[in-house]
Parts: structure tokens; sequence; C-alpha cells
């Protein structure tokens, strides 16, 4: 399939629907596990995870992944006490299983250690810039989102200069 260099979601100004951008990225990425073949309490955790993808412009390369988890604890209500909660799920595992069954647990450790010395600014900028943030973005119960334009969500909860 020849899918764009970068899905449309991840365009700052994106005026996709959540949902458009979430159909999107599950067209990419066809190999990850499908959050509808999980039992429907990891499934939850893995769709939520999904939409932050979508929601947070990130792609599924190292850097994104590495700045979307710190940047949902900082503006999301899935906080880093959350995700310590939701790290006890086997689900949080599917999703570390996905990414080395796709490149391998050498690519996954060399990959971290080459892409933190070019996104640690970044995140304690970011981390500045938030450290305050009232309006947190929806995690688990994100529906309400999913006819509404990924521009619109970004501005209202105050994410859009976060985004590439």
């Amino acid at each position: 399939m020849n899918y764009p260099k970068y899905p449309k979601y991840t365009d700052k100004n994106s005026i996709q629907t959540v949902k458009e951008g979430l159909e999107e990225y599950y067209k990419i990425n066809s190999d990850l596990t499908n959050p509808n073949t999980q039992p429907s309490d990891f499934g939850a955790i893995l769709l939520a995870h999904d939409v932050g993808h979508v929601i947070y412009g990130c792609d599924t390369n190292m850097y994104d992944e590495l700045k979307l988890l710190p940047l949902s604890w900082w503006t999301s209500e899935c906080t880093f006490g959350e995700y310590l909660k939701m790290r006890k799920n086997p689900a949080v595992d599917v999703m570390y299983d996905d990414l080395i069954k796709r490149h391998g647990v050498i690519w996954l450790y060399v990959s971290i250690l080459l892409v933190l010395p070019r996104l640690f600014p970044k995140l304690v900028s970011i981390w500045f810039k938030t450290r305050n943030h009232q309006n947190r973005v929806p995690f688990l119960n994100f529906e309400s989102l999913l006819n509404r334009s990924l521009l619109e969500v970004r501005k209202e909860f105050g994410i859009l200069d976060y985004i590439n």
C-alpha cells in the first residue's frame, strides 16, 4: 500500500475528525494489536492509547512513542499515577510486545537510547509549559471527541503547541 510520508492526523492543523484520524492510524498500522480482539478492559486501554496517538499527532516512531507518554501524563486524564495503575494491566504489555514484534528487542532499546538525547530538551520545555495544565484531555472516556475535528480538540484542550 502506498501511504503518505506523514499521516494526516500528525498535521498540527488537521481538520480530520478524531474518528477519521483513528481510521487512518489503524490503516497505516494494521500490524498492531486491534483493541477489538482483546478482553474489554485490555481493549479499552489499547484504544485510548491509540486515540492518544491521533489527538496528540504522534506517529509510531520511537520519538513520538516516547513523547506521547509524558505528554499524556501532563495534559490528559491519564496522569502518571493513573499510568502506574494501568501498568499492572496486561494491555500495556501488549503495546510493548507490538513494538518488539515490529522491530525487535535490540531495536527497541537502541532506539530509546538514540532518541532520548534529542527528545529530552523538548520534554523539559513541555513539562515547564504544562505544570499548571487544567483542561485535561479525556483518556478512557474520549467518545464525545470522536466526531470533532482534531484542530478543534487540540485548541480546546490547549495542546496545539505540543504537536510538531
